[in-house]
């Protein structure tokens, strides 16, 4: 497994070498794992609180494309008018996550492309992770999105979608919900030794075992409240351990800061970033850093949301951006 390089030896089963953090945190560390913490809640009641109903692949046109390397990624297409692409974030793909609630709502004005993110869902995989993979996945999906296309990124997909338009897919205009952006003291953080454990997790079979320690480890989640996923949420936590060897591939594309940084000058598609009103401050902070440091972004906090949105909150905002630019 080759952190350095952001390349993941995905169905490798050696064992890899975790090092374990120095003991002794300052006042400084522990203010952040309080925050840290509440950023956790927020995001796992993207998980938790959906309500159950039709998934996206009920709903419009099942298809596949081939990336570039050879993957195939499965799709879904429903709606009438310009293309958008929804890019999902950690866990999330066509049958789990919000593209379910928000996918019909733009498909009134749009033609809405979903999919599987590589590793997810039936989409395909490869044996090595590497952002550039990913990358091509979603220039293959504009590709039969007629060549360019405006997208509508959740999450740590949002990262995804900034990797993207930084190396030359052609999306036209972007709408981020909350990227989780956050760092300590303004620097990007290192995930290498959660990936490691990670890693050695999965590649030993224990899914779940990956699962409780992404929730709880790396956001910082009550261990007990955890310990109740499986219970009160036994659908959604089968398939949030289908998905636990892609946590990899999300860690990776947060800790990678330079779209922000020396590359943001690539990014210069209209970018509407937005966060919730009711989200924590760190996540909050994370869209207006985010917004901050591409040239042509700005940003808008909905009333009454947090980062388990609200699909009819959320899809009035994505339309009005998207045709006000036209």
């Amino acid at each position: 497994m080759n952190l350095a390089s952001g390349q993941v030896d995905v169905m490798s089963h050696a064992t890899a070498h975790v090092e374990t953090p120095p003991t002794g945190s300052t006042r400084r560390r522990k203010r952040g794992s309080v925050l840290v913490a509440f950023v956790f809640l927020a995001l796992a009641a993207a998980f938790v609180l959906k309500p159950d109903g039709p998934t996206v692949k009920e709903l419009g046109m099942n298809r596949t494309t081939t990336s570039n390397d050879g993957t195939t990624i499965a799709y879904t297409k429903l709606g009438s008018g310009p293309p958008l692409i929804l890019v999902d974030g950690a866990f999330c793909y066509r049958e789990n996550g919000p593209a379910s609630q928000l996918a019909p709502l733009l498909a009134k004005r749009f033609t809405v492309f979903t999919y599987d993110r590589r590793g997810r869902g039936t989409s395909g995989d490869a044996r090595v992770y590497s952002i550039e993979r990913e990358v091509e996945d979603l220039r293959s999906l504009v590709r039969e999105a007629g060549g360019s296309a405006v997208a509508v990124a959740i999450s740590s997909g949002g990262a995804l979608a900034l990797q993207a338009a930084a190396r030359g897919v052609s999306l036209q205009g972007l709408v981020l919900y909350e990227p989780p952006f956050i760092g300590k003291d303004g620097h990007p953080p290192s995930f290498d030794t959660q990936k490691r454990r990670l890693y050695e997790l999965v590649s030993a079979g224990d899914r779940a075992g990956a699962v409780r320690f992404f929730m709880t480890n790396i956001y910082g989640a009550p261990r007990a409240f955890v310990a109740l996923m499986p219970i009160v949420m036994r659908s959604s936590w089968k398939k949030n351990q289908s998905v636990a060897h892609t946590l990899i591939y999300d860690l990776t594309l947060l800790e990678d800061w330079s779209v922000l940084r020396e590359r943001s000058t690539s990014v210069t598609v209209p970018t509407l970033v937005v966060g919730g009103e009711k989200s924590p401050a760190p996540l909050k902070d994370a869209v207006a850093t985010v917004a901050r440091a591409l040239p042509n972004a700005r940003s808008v906090y909905l009333n009454g949301q947090d980062h388990n949105f609200s699909a009819p909150a959320v899809a009035p905002v994505v339309v009005e951006f998207f045709s006000t630019r036209r």
